[in-house]
């Protein structure tokens, strides 16, 4: 197995030093670990001090001989592009901002299904209900749910008991 040869632009003492002045903890146990293989560990040494196997030494070492200390870092790609571009997200807060039409839509609040529904057929993108709460919760709206009251409830009544000496309320103290 042929070595594995590391660039010498910088003393293993350098490396460390930027270990240690490195905010990132996973760029800086990187460092070290090819520090301690410029010094002479081995390299399966030199990535278990490091907490990493060999052969991820090996991938960050080409990295560092390719690009240097900025090479360490991580890249990620951004992950999966979001379902719904911005502008769409906008129209579809418009959309739950202005409420359901209990007359035309038949409900008088919008559930998540609700919603996959509405950008099935306004966008032409189908999503699961979960990714459409997530999207909610990006959007900062959150679940609301209105508080059941009796079908037979007498609001007249209610105002009389709220006004009752019997009911102080909570603007008063007790002693």
């Amino acid at each position: 197995m042929a070595k594995l040869k590391i660039r010498k632009d910088r003393t293993p003492a350098v490396l460390r030093k930027l270990a240690k002045v490195e905010p990132d903890s996973r760029i800086s146990r990187r460092l070290l670990a090819i520090a301690n293989a410029l010094s002479g560990m081995s390299r399966a040494e030199a990535a278990k001090c490091a907490g990493m196997d060999r052969q991820t030494l090996r991938d960050w070492v080409i990295r560092y001989n390719e690009h240097g200390v900025v090479g360490l870092s991580d890249n990620w790609n951004g992950g999966r592009p979001p379902m719904l571009t911005l502008d769409e997200q906008a129209e579809l807060l418009a959309i739950v901002m202005a409420g359901p039409d209990p007359e035309k839509d038949g409900f008088c609040a919008f559930t998540r299904d609700d919603l996959v529904a509405i950008a099935q057929k306004k966008f032409g993108k189908s999503m699961h209900a979960t990714s459409m709460g997530r999207l909610l919760r990006k959007l900062d709206l959150s679940r609301q749910k209105a508080r059941p009251t009796h079908p037979m409830k007498d609001p007249a009544a209610a105002a009389a008991f709220k006004k009752s000496p019997a009911n102080p309320g909570k603007n008063t103290a007790y002693a």
